[in-house]
């Protein structure tokens, strides 16, 4: 029987015991530590795996290797190459469109403050936090569907809205936690916790989970 914990307590059990388990921790797209490539790369995962963005990213950074190169290009030809993304017309424009305000307002760098990368085409709290935290070390929660629907599971939501489950969790996670974390739950969600065929007895989160194998 699980002691009584305090949601702040047992986030931090949770954290513990996925670092053991997952000792490394990294983001499954395939940047290569470039940050217009991670912005990029998160713009297209939206309704698309990371493995196939990251397929798709081999021959469209060897088209357009940076913010200038793509902001001269055509949102047409950017298509060609993301096709096989989904939504790839509304993506490729604003991929364009980022990519122009991106040299034209930020020198071709990718800024680091949430209310500047709000204002980029394409890019919402998700794709913010995961800049924010993987290039810059900022912390920020990147509430995709793994992280929602493992942390309702868990009881600290109650809610599919991602910025809801991001502005509950922000308080519980050290910033410093939170990037790897997220990419820890992401890695959980699709090993383990899986949505249509949860591994509940292989769980290690098992007895901090309110459903307990009931999934």
């Amino acid at each position: 029987m699980t002691p009584y914990l305090t949601p702040y307590e047992k986030m931090q059990e949770i954290i513990r015991r996925l670092e053991e388990y997952y000792p490394d921790s990294a983001c499954a797209l395939e940047a290569k530590g470039d940050p217009f490539r991670l912005l990029v790369m998160a713009i297209l995962s939206a309704q698309c795996t990371d493995a196939r963005v990251n397929k798709v990213s081999v021959a469209l950074f060897e088209r357009f290797p940076d913010a200038s190169a793509m902001a001269d290009g055509e949102a047409a030809e950017i298509e060609e190459y993301i096709r096989s993304c989904g939504l790839y017309r509304s993506k490729a424009k604003n991929l364009s469109l980022c990519a122009k305000r991106l040299t034209e307002v930020y020198g071709g760098e990718v800024p680091s403050a949430m209310e500047d990368l709000l204002t980029l085409p394409g890019v919402g709290r998700k794709v913010a936090n995961l800049i924010r935290g993987d290039v810059f070390g900022l912390g920020g929660i990147v509430a995709d569907t793994h992280c929602i629907r493992i942390t309702n599971l868990l009881g600290f939501c109650n809610t599919e809205d991602p910025k809801k489950v991001e502005f509950t969790l922000d308080p519980l996670v050290p910033k410093e936690k939170q990037s790897d974390l997220c990419h820890r739950l992401v890695q959980y969600g699709r090993d383990v916790c899986i949505a249509r065929r949860p591994k509940c007895n292989e769980c290690v989160l098992k007895d901090l989970c309110p459903h307990g194998g009931s999934v």
